[in-house]
């Protein structure tokens, strides 16, 4: 994993106008977002998954709250205080920290089988950034990020948040379908291959691709 830079701007100076982040919290299905980050994923064709992800998000109420002037110092580390014990409650969750106004970093791991477990997510399953899935009906695996209407992605970009960062992810399944940025075999091992998906803002297409498990 690289290190993941931390967001530079101020909440305050990014926002453009504070009414639009109540919308936005509406229309997310997700109350959290990621901002920063770096993903790494390995899935094989026997099953065998490893999904990382490091970065940090944007936890959306709490973010409205600050940019508002709702939230008080006194609030705001309380609040962040409580969702950070919500998520080291999670074995998955190897570092929660509060970094600032509304941001958390976060540090995530999760390994298994694939077949067994049929949908890993991350964050959570309602709370949906990646997601890998075994289809069972068909034999393929799908990796999907979560999906934003155009208008959701303009809402948020004029909120003043964004979405940089890149996933990785190293397979030996055949490749079906795929809208990564770039793919390279292994140097290490030629029978896998490397998607990578460089997501450079909230407007990049969300990653999806779909393999073939024999």
């Amino acid at each position: 994993m690289i290190d993941v830079p931390a967001p530079s701007s101020p909440v305050c100076r990014l926002l453009t106008k504070a009414a639009l982040l109540l919308g936005a919290a509406m229309i997310l299905a997700s109350c959290y977002m990621p901002v920063r980050f770096d993903s790494e994923i390995i899935v094989d064709r026997k099953g065998y998954y490893d999904l990382k992800f490091e970065g940090y998000l944007a936890e959306m109420t709490l973010y409205q709250g600050l940019v508002q002037g709702k939230v008080s110092p006194t609030e705001e580390k309380e609040k962040a205080a409580i969702i950070e014990r919500d998520f080291t409650r999670d074995a998955d969750v190897k570092e929660f920290s509060y970094f600032r106004e509304g941001h958390f970093k976060v540090r995530w791991e999760r390994a298994g089988d694939l077949i067994e477990a049929k949908t890993v997510t991350f964050l959570r399953r309602n709370e949906l950034i990646l997601q890998l899935k075994y289809v069972e009906n068909s034999g393929y695996v799908v990796l999907e990020g979560k999906s934003l209407k155009k208008e959701n992605r303009d809402q948020i970009a004029k909120m003043g948040l964004n979405m940089q960062g890149q996933i990785r992810l190293k397979t030996d399944m055949e490749i079906k379908d795929s809208n990564a940025t770039s793919s390279k075999k292994d140097p290490k091992d030629p029978r896998f291959t490397w998607l990578v998906w460089d997501v450079a803002s909230i407007h990049s297409p969300r990653p999806r691709a779909i393999f073939i498990l024999e």
